[in-house]
């Protein structure tokens, strides 16, 4: 059976990212989340394996030191998501082209990681401006969260022309088209 490939996503907060890979997920092409790992207890009905590997911060800190991980965060203390390279491994085993919604750093890192068995691809939202327009229209977040989601955004944007693929999100419909086709020639390789 063929490996797998790896598609990496990145994207400011507000540029339809999630709506983007929600569309693609629903277009036939074997696509399959990564399942992260993380440092906080299971919430309602989430399973361990299912949704997340949950890990004690101390298995955490032990598979870090291990090396285990393609890239992780401490979100705060004791408080950690990351990506386990055994699990990527069984799915990209099992055939699956597995996805991974990152930010711009975790998105690098993969990238050299895997090199030319990913595709990485970056959301640009058309400006600034705009993506400070979505995130108020949104109306879920305070000003002061919207602005510091601006700055994170504006140092975000600085990575963009790391990743292999930009893609401006300033009309929905051609930009989940225009993802549809690179990510179909890139499985299709």
């Amino acid at each position: 059976m063929e490996k797998g490939k790896l598609i990496i996503f990145s994207a400011p907060s507000g540029s339809g990212k999630s709506t983007i890979i929600n569309y693609l997920l629903t277009q036939g092409l074997n696509l399959a989340f990564s399942i992260s790992a993380t440092s906080r207890p299971p919430r309602g009905t989430e399973q361990h394996g299912v949704e997340y590997f949950f890990l004690t911060p101390e298995e955490f800190k032990q598979r870090i030191a291990n090396d285990e991980f393609l890239e992780y965060e401490e979100v705060y203390e004791n408080r950690f998501y990351g990506t386990l390279k055994s699990q990527v491994e069984k799915q990209l085993e099992a055939g699956q082209n597995v996805v991974f919604d990152v930010d711009v750093v975790g998105g690098c890192n993969i990238k050299k990681y895997y090199a030319d068995r990913a595709l990485s691809v970056f959301i640009q939202p058309p400006s600034v401006e705009e993506l400070r327009k979505r995130l108020v229209g949104r109306g879920t977040d305070t000003p002061e969260v919207i602005e510091s989601r601006i700055a994170k955004a504006e140092f975000e944007l600085g990575f963009a022309n790391k990743f292999d693929i930009v893609i401006v999100n300033d009309d929905l419909e051609k930009a989940k088209a225009a993802t549809l086709k690179v990510i179909k020639d890139f499985i299709g390789k």
